[in-house]
């Protein structure tokens, strides 16, 4: 689990591709001080398995499923990246709840300045807006924001100067693709709400767990 509030830029060393798969090894500091093998990072949202690592860099693979899914499939050498290390269970929720697994692609359709703030509109793939509202949260290439505006399928963020120098997203360009993780909590809302309305679960009173329910189950 992590929070969507990035702790450094990485840069890739190296790629190594072999069909639909990458081998990674991004330069970093911050999130290589305490790092095991076998730890969850964030690369650009995308919740990778450490498989090696030294002092300032680490190796993490990309499985096909991973490889179609986000834009890590474009990463060259020298690409920036997002990271962040898993949540501690001690620590603070500074953004909001991101696994990690990306719903999906999207492309930045629109930017503009609105005095100390940069406007981004990105285009979702078609279903993503089912799972955005105004106000609500949402992770772009890892990084928590909050849904300025939302129309159809293009929704807008908008970037304070800390989040444009300290997240790769304030150095995207039109045309680019970003990673969208849309909030899990609207995810299972709308799983829910959809499962009443299909019938997948009972919303009568024989689905409550009642006195009566217990006994004739042997629980009392």
């Amino acid at each position: 689990m992590f929070t969507g509030i990035i702790e450094e830029i990485g840069k890739v060393k190296s790629i190594t591709k072999s069909g639909n798969t990458l081998r990674l090894v991004i330069a970093a500091k911050i999130v290589t001080k305490d790092v095991k093998l076998g730890d969850s990072i964030a690369v650009n949202g995308v919740c990778l398995t450490v498989t090696k690592f030294d002092s300032n860099s680490f190796a993490a693979d990309v499985m096909p499923v991973t490889f179609y899914a986000t834009n890590l499939s474009g990463l060259l050498a020298n690409s920036q990246v997002n990271l962040e290390r898993a949540m501690a269970a001690n620590g603070r929720f500074g953004g909001h709840m991101v696994s990690g697994h990306i719903d999906g692609v999207a492309k930045i359709v629109a930017i503009k300045t609105n005095e100390n703030a940069i406007i981004y509109t990105i285009e979702l793939v078609s279903g993503l807006e089912l799972f955005c509202v105004e106000k609500g949260s949402i992770a772009i290439d890892g990084t928590s924001l909050t849904i300025a505006a939302i129309s159809g399928r293009k929704l807008s963020v908008s970037l304070i100067p800390h989040t444009r120098k300290h997240s790769i997203l304030g150095f995207k360009k039109i045309g680019e693709l970003v990673n969208i993780e849309c909030d899990i909590m609207a995810k299972q809302h709308a799983k829910l709400s959809d499962n009443k309305l299909s019938g997948g679960y009972k919303t009568d009173n024989s689905s409550e767990i009642t006195e009566g329910y217990l006994a004739e189950h042997g629980f009392i």
